[in-house]
């Protein structure tokens, strides 16, 4: 697939199976490849996934994903390919093209996407305000509010943590971390990194952007004493600004830095 072709099909919104179950004809298999592959440029573009560390994963049905695997010419999550990005089941043996491997840490997504039907996009990556936050023992508090407000929401929602510095790399890890998630949007890693959700993959790669804003900003905050959460007079006159406006927006600024630096 062409560059050009590649970017065209990032702006387009995935596809849904029809109620019967129809697979996915191959032009919008193209588009979930792309789009997945496109979130994993943006988030190491944006300094939150260093180097071959960190992955992003799609629904391709209820039985399996579509998500960032290691090639034979792995150059890491910035200059990710289409080709990098393939269909594995959420239970049972994968069978990858030679050269190709899953994730060590696949059972995040795997458990995350069995555990949570409404989920359909799935990001992990190694943010470094947020893990330096929380090593710091700062949790992430609304302390900002038209700044940013679903950053603001993330936090009045209350962000989990899951406790343990360790390679998500068995079932019963990744069900771990998907019970510490429970039926939230994003979830913080001990000394790790973190794991938000979507019902699209760009809304997955947002609400990542917005954590690592907020920790930022907590950090920055924190240094100068104890910052103060917003009032609830004040967050009451903050509206939801919609999807559109959230995450289809910033995603197309997104792409456009993308271009602006030949990614």
């Amino acid at each position: 697939m062409s560059r050009s072709s590649q970017d065209a099909l990032a702006h387009y919104p995935l596809a849904s199976e029809s109620a019967e179950g129809i697979p996915r004809t191959a032009v919008e298999e193209a588009v979930a490849r792309s789009m997945v592959a496109t979130a994993c440029r943006i988030l190491a573009h944006q300094g939150l996934a260093a180097d071959i560390l960190g992955h992003v994963s799609t629904r391709a049905d209820n039985d399996s994903i579509w998500v960032r695997c290691r090639g034979p010419q792995e150059r890491g999550l910035l200059f990710t390919r289409p080709d990098d990005i393939r269909r594995v089941p959420l239970v049972g043996r994968t069978d990858l093209p030679d050269g190709y491997a899953v994730p060590n840490e696949l059972p995040i997504h795997s458990e995350i996407m069995r555990a949570r039907p409404d989920v359909q996009a799935v990001v992990h990556v190694h943010p470094p305000a947020v893990v330096a936050a929380d090593i710091a023992g700062l949790t992430l508090r609304p302390i900002v509010g038209a700044f940013n407000i679903p950053a603001m929401r993330l936090a009045s929602d209350g962000i989990p943590v899951y406790p343990r510095s360790v390679l998500i790399r068995r079932t019963e890890l990744g069900r771990a971390v998907a019970d510490a998630l429970g039926m939230k949007h994003v979830c913080v890693l001990r000394g790790h990194g973190i794991v938000t959700t979507g019902e699209t993959v760009q809304q997955a790669v947002v609400r990542a952007l917005n954590l690592e804003a907020l920790a930022r900003l907590t950090l920055d905050a924190s240094a100068h004493g104890d910052p103060e959460v917003l009032s609830a007079e004040d967050a009451a006159e903050l509206p939801d600004l919609g999807s559109t406006f959230n995450d289809q927006f910033v995603w197309h600024s997104l792409l456009a830095k993308l271009d602006h630096d030949g990614l």
